[in-house]
């Protein structure tokens, strides 16, 4: 069966404090670029990886990178692992989406999946991206093992997916920054091993 190393982008600006960063493209941070050394040394000492799927936001792409070199596998842009569309949110920070708009701020707190961003998109247009990417991986990497560098917004989606999860959970999924998420995939299911692993990171912020 496939096995998926899932892992979110390093640190960039925006993260904290907070911001709606979305489809804003921006390199990583000196710690971003930290992290995502660790990460890619922790990767090539667990795993043999035969591909790598970025986002193609360069944040990704740049913690793909560095993957690629530590573990000498291809490093692909996915289009679909594209951050969520924020649409009017986008760079705002929490204070200021709940000035514009508190009802809808409070409802993305309390009910993500019953939102749908000004202009932007909603969770389950990140669902449908979901799916097509599982299958692709599925079709393509038969035992196999492969790493996905995603966003938050897009991994959370993507593990409600695979494990039959609703989108109403969409905050119980934790996806920091360069983190270790391990599942192993089949046609009916997917096992989760590891979520949201952090200790390689430890001295480094």
């Amino acid at each position: 069966m496939p096995r998926l190393i899932l892992t979110r982008h390093g640190q960039v600006e925006g993260i904290s404090p907070e911001r709606f960063r979305g489809r804003m493209d921006m390199p990583l941070s000196p710690q971003g670029e930290a992290q995502a050394e660790a990460l890619a040394a922790a990767i090539a000492a667990c795993a043999r990886p035969t591909a790598i799927y970025t986002s193609p936001l360069a944040r990704a792409v740049a913690t793909g990178a560095s993957i690629a070199r530590a573990t000498n596998a291809p490093a692909t842009v996915a289009e679909g692992l594209a951050d969520i569309d924020y649409g009017a949110w986008q760079w705002k920070t929490h204070a200021e989406a709940q000035a514009a708009d508190p009802a809808l701020h409070a409802l993305w707190l309390e009910a993500p999946h019953r939102v749908r961003f000004p202009g932007g998109e909603a969770l389950q247009d990140l669902l449908v991206r979901a799916a097509d990417l599982t299958r692709m991986l599925l079709a393509r990497h038969p035992e196999q093992t492969v790493v996905v560098v995603g966003h938050d917004s897009v991994n959370r989606v993507l593990l409600a997916h695979l494990l039959d999860l609703p989108l109403s959970g969409y905050w119980r999924l934790a996806q920091e920054p360069c983190n270790l998420t391990l599942l192993d995939l089949t046609d009916r299911a997917a096992k989760l091993l590891r979520l949201n692993d952090t200790a390689h990171l430890a001295g480094i912020g």
